[in-house]
């Protein structure tokens, strides 16, 4: 699902601003996992307890209204999802399934 997420959003930003804020959405999305992976306990617990989902965690781009949904691992990250910060963020997040798709970064 992540995976998607981005690809949306990038898809979103080539066709209504252009490719140059694409690749300026690329980059600040992979700043943002290279810190991640440094301090992987930086991101926001908020959702976590929210949603009742352990080590849940959250951080939003600074340019982008864009957050990424993460759950630390002791060598990667795995990435839940990637969302508009916009968007009903318990509904896109929570469902009966405990363990969606999601993608690993790190290590």
């Amino acid at each position: 699902m992540a995976a998607a997420d981005i690809d949306s959003a990038i898809a979103h930003y080539r066709e209504t601003a252009g490719p140059d804020v694409a690749v300026r959405f690329v980059d600040e999305f992979e700043n943002a996992i290279s810190l991640l992976i440094r301090y992987p306990l930086t991101g926001s617990l908020r959702f976590a307890y929210e949603l009742e989902i352990p080590e849940l965690r959250s951080w939003s781009l600074k340019k982008f209204p864009y957050m990424i949904f993460y759950v630390p691992n002791d060598e990667h990250l795995d990435i839940w999802r990637v969302l508009h910060a916009r968007r009903d963020v318990p509904t896109f997040l929570h469902d009966d399934n405990p363990e969606p798709d999601r993608s690993s970064v790190g290590d």
